[in-house]
């Protein structure tokens, strides 16, 4: 083990919640001497086999690195048991069981299409906690944190503070008065984790599946989700994960991260992935550098951050964090592509006062301490759009882009079903909480897989081969998309002049990479009057009992700032159609009008001001088709319909859509 020195995070310190629905949580033990984070020492594994399929253009592969299961505390809490063993064999084709619907019967599903990879990001926060929890035999099994985590209550106040509290610890009645109980068992389950992944991943020359070492980084601080997903390019990796309990800020996750993984010399690389920035009360991309006094050690952590976070997650089951309308300072007019999966609607509903609007912050009592148990505000700072144009802004100010970010979706599935995102039999993702149709069709913030929910995204990649490393390049260098579900891939290249009719060549890609920069990169030095773009997607062709949905058309998102602050955005339509003449009706499910199996098109930005920095990405938007509560609600008896079929808080009619990762201009040259 490579011992480091221990930095305390405010030692035993613990937040008391006295007076939140009667609970109280205090009484912490000491944080773990910081080598316990050290990396692991693995014998040298095997060099995997060339792969035999790889392609110097690269080829789209398609996966999902948000995946939970049993070893997720609030997962089990619904009765889910699928372990990581299970979550691989349903992401490359196997059946796996989901707890049981209404008729008490295990349901047992299977993916339509294999994923090419995955990784299982349980919560590491109670993974030791968890593991005493149920083991009669352990000393901490009879206490009352034990008795709330076995209590069936998936979000149980008890629980939900320990990873809220900017001082939370590890309970003494639960860990032993050293927390030694909690860490040995911690390292049991993350063994546990590293072995699945090492079972199922392919090193043989076929390479037909790739699984990545990972887990979930889940700190809900001051009621913020500043969840994170953290995925290690290979074996070596810490003794066991470095939790929210471990770690109060993600900079000290990062910190920690770069000390104890890539500065080692261990052989540890490693990333992470913040996600769902549209329920973290502006604080995800909130310009934010504790401790950093001069503008030069901010700039150094803005570094940190970029290379610690080169992707972000735009889009799972708690909704689309592309961009919202109506937000205050966000200029350029409305887009009507970004009322898309709102699960933050029912989060800031849920949690606002009367009279409170969009974009206003809650400024009561202990404002800065507890905004209140979730979401409570609704600004720029929690849209990965605006957080791409602030990026431009700190890029002028520090010389440095912290929010240098390629674009990527996944699921973050409850039920162990990597990649389980068709839309027409989606079986819920949160275990007992979403069993049944009529569950999964009700808008209830009662019922804890409601309707607000989405079946998620995917993560694409551009990448030679489907193998470890050669996936984990194209995650560091952004090439990368994200979509809503389909398998929709989008091509997205830069450059001051583009030569001949790329579009008409059966080598377009190849002859891209030539002429051009992919998405996820940076334009060279200006070298012309503006800046051309190809842009082009092959619609999913879908299976033969889920055929796919034709494109409708491809936009260019720009965004800049200005001197005052303003963020910008414009949208311009590039191929296909515009409005569109194809519809569906949400009566039947049954699409009518034509589309596109692919598009593609050279487009020259016509508002181009080269003393403007700019971020541009590709979005690509399917036909309208129907939502999967329309689906679901046909499924069931009329007569057993609930109201919410016939009056939908969200449209039974949706586009599907992807991401390209951006391409940035810098008006500084470099």
């Amino acid at each position: 083990m490579i011992e480091k020195p221990w930095r305390r995070h405010g030692g035993a310190v613990a937040l008391c919640f006295v007076g939140l629905s009667g609970l109280a949580g205090c009484g912490g033990v000491e944080p773990p001497p910081e080598s316990v984070f050290a990396a692991r020492e693995f014998a040298v594994p095997s060099t995997p086999a060339p792969c035999e399929k790889r392609l110097g253009q690269r080829q789209a592969l398609f996966g999902d690195l948000h995946v939970h299961t049993a070893l997720s505390s609030d997962a089990w809490n619904f009765d889910v048991r699928a372990e990581p063993d299970d979550a691989y064999a349903y992401a490359f084709g196997e059946a796996i069981k989901l707890p049981p619907g209404a008729d008490r019967e295990a349901r047992s599903v299977r993916i339509g299409r294999p994923l090419d990879f995955a990784a299982v990001t349980d919560h590491a926060e109670f993974f030791g906690e968890q593991s005493v929890c149920k083991d009669p035999s352990a000393p901490g099994y009879a206490s009352d944190f034990c008795e709330v985590m076995r209590s069936g209550e998936g979000r149980a106040p008890r629980l939900l503070l320990q990873i809220m509290s900017p001082f939370s610890s590890r309970q003494r009645e639960v860990c032993g008065e050293d927390g030694a109980d909690c860490a040995l068992r911690a390292e049991q389950t993350w063994q546990q984790v590293i072995d699945a992944a090492e079972r199922w991943n392919d090193t043989s020359a076929a390479c037909e599946r790739t699984t990545f070492v990972a887990y979930e980084y889940s700190s809900f601080r001051l009621g913020s989700n500043l969840h994170r997903n953290v995925i290690f390019r290979g074996t070596a990796v810490p003794q066991r994960p470095i939790s929210y309990l471990d770690a109060h800020r993600e900079w000290d996750l990062w910190r920690i991260l770069k000390e104890q993984c890539q500065d080692s010399d261990s052989g540890c690389d490693v990333l992470a992935i913040p996600h769902n920035s549209n329920i973290s009360n502006g604080r995800m991309f909130a310009v934010d550098y504790p401790g950093a006094g001069s503008q030069r050690e901010q700039a150094r952590r803005a570094l940190l951050r970029q290379q610690l976070e080169p992707v972000v997650e735009v889009m799972q089951h708690k909704g689309d964090s592309e961009c919202r309308n109506g937000l205050p300072g966000v200029l350029g007019g409305e887009d009507e592509l970004c009322g898309f999966e709102r699960f933050e609607d029912l989060a800031f509903s849920r949690f606002v006062d009367e009279g409170e609007q969009v974009g206003e912050c809650y400024q009561g009592p202990l404002a800065d301490w507890l905004p209140r148990l979730g979401p409570s505000c609704l600004h720029r700072n929690s849209y990965v759009r605006y957080a791409l144009i602030e990026g431009l802004r700190e890029q002028a100010r520090l010389g440095v882009n912290p929010y240098k970010m390629g674009l990527l979706a996944s699921t973050d599935t409850h039920n162990a079903i990597a990649g389980g995102v068709q839309e027409a039999d989606f079986p819920g993702h949160l275990g007992n909480g979403d069993a049944t149709r009529l569950q999964r069709v009700q808008f209830s913030a009662d019922i804890p897989g409601n309707a607000y929910n989405n079946p998620g995204g995917l993560v694409g990649v551009w990448a030679e081969e489907n193998s470890r490393a050669s996936i984990f390049d194209a995650l560091r260098r952004r090439e990368v998309f994200g979509t809503s579900g389909p398998r929709i891939q989008p091509r997205f290249f830069g450059a001051w002049a583009l030569q001949g009719d790329l579009c008409a060549q059966p080598d377009m890609a190849a002859r891209a990479y030539e002429q051009a920069v992919p998405m996820g990169s940076d334009l060279p030095a200006r070298r012309g009057e503006a800046p051309e773009f190809l842009v082009a997607a092959l619609a999913d062709p879908g299976s033969l009992r889920f055929p796919g949905t034709p494109l409708q058309r491809l936009q260019v998102v720009k965004g800049w700032a200005d001197a005052q602050g303003n963020h910008h955005q414009r949208v311009f339509h590039v191929a296909g159609h515009a409005g569109g003449a194809a519809r569906v009706d949400p009566e039947s499910c049954q699409p009518q009008g034509q589309g596109f199996a692919q598009l593609c098109a050279v487009w020259r930005d016509p508002e181009f001001d080269p003393e403007v920095s700019a971020v541009y990405y590709l979005r690509a938007v399917e036909n309208p088709s129907c939502r999967y509560t329309a689906q679901q609600c046909l499924q069931l008896p009329s007569d057993q319909r609930p109201q919410d079929c016939a009056e939908p808080v969200f449209s039974h009619v949706i586009q599907e859509r992807a991401w390209s990762s951006p391409i940035w201009y810098s008006s500084g040259g470099d």
